[in-house]
């Protein structure tokens, strides 16, 4: 059924495509792949195993190269596909063409750009170190939108491909105590949302995921795994979340929130207005205080 309704899409999807003939003879001998960033654990790896289940081969990016390595042997293994480690800092200026290049050493091109890798930044927003910041958002936005940026052209003059971002639930509405990762997310939604219109009918899939609390190290990592949400928002496995983005993203949805409670979260967090969102947010978000 799934294939079936993801066929029906790709034809609405590439109603107005019109390919370019120099365009598919520049990838002539290569292969597509779906490239997704982060992948070496959590949601990143649950995406990589998914599309590669549908017979997709995939290139694997992170910057944990052994990590990597041990993840694509399982995935190709596992699922007959090829499976690519590309050890990579997506932040750094000139991964766009670091990733062409080796993409092309591994014989793939980028078919689909899956924009996985990112981080988040827990407590008062005055706390917080500027380094700390600007690497969020070198690695949430700036990486994000450029990979973007140079994968899509190539996309739309072939007619086909996609762009599938992983932003948050927490992007709907503003996060006091994650105030700069929730702002991260609301970025990358509003961007995905907005090329999606742009491209509409040229034949490449724009979406964004927007999950709530998901069971990875994600949580601790950012130091907010004792902040009241992680005990009353039902966490779902990054596998359910690569699941519901995968069917999102074949049958040509833009916007996905997986599973039932992030459903509902979206509905009511654009019909809560912001007096009553923020500190509904900001005290499931507060980290209690330790003793000093």
């Amino acid at each position: 059924m799934l294939r079936f309704l993801g066929s029906v899409a790709d034809l609405w999807i590439g109603r107005n495509a019109v390919p370019s003939p120099e365009a598919r003879a520049d990838v002539s001998g290569l292969v597509p792949a779906v490239v997704i960033t982060g992948a070496s654990r959590g949601i990143g790896r649950a995406l990589a195993t998914r599309f590669a289940r549908a017979g997709a081969n995939v290139a694997l990016v992170a910057r944990d190269a052994e990590s990597l390595a041990r993840v694509a042997a399982e995935i190709a293994h596992a699922h007959n596909v090829k499976a690519t480690p590309i050890a990579l800092d997506v932040t750094k200026a000139d991964a766009p063409a670091a990733l062409d290049a080796a993409l092309r050493e591994a014989g793939f091109y980028a078919d689909v750009l899956v924009n996985n890798a990112g981080m988040g930044l827990a407590g008062p927003f005055a706390e917080h170190a500027p380094e700390e910041i600007d690497r969020l958002i070198a690695l949430n936005v700036t990486a994000l939108t450029r990979l973007t940026r140079h994968s899509l052209p190539a996309m739309i003059a072939r007619g086909r491909g996609g762009v599938l971002n992983v932003a948050s639930l927490g992007g709907m509405a503003p996060g006091p105590y994650q105030a700069v990762y929730y702002a991260s997310k609301a970025y990358v939604i509003s961007l995905t949302e907005a090329i999606a219109h742009e491209v509409r009918g040229r034949g490449v899939r724009i979406a964004v995921v927007a999950p709530g609390p998901v069971n990875t190290g994600f949580h601790k990592a950012m130091g907010a795994e004792d902040a009241l949400y992680r005990t009353l928002v039902p966490a779902l496995s990054p596998e359910a979340v690569a699941a519901s983005a995968y069917r999102g993203y074949c049958i040509g949805r833009t916007k996905i929130a997986p599973g039932i409670v992030a459903t509902v979260n979206a509905v009511a967090l654009k019909l809560l207005p912001t007096f009553v969102s923020a500190p509904l947010i900001g005290a499931l978000l507060a980290r209690p205080e330790r003793p000093r």
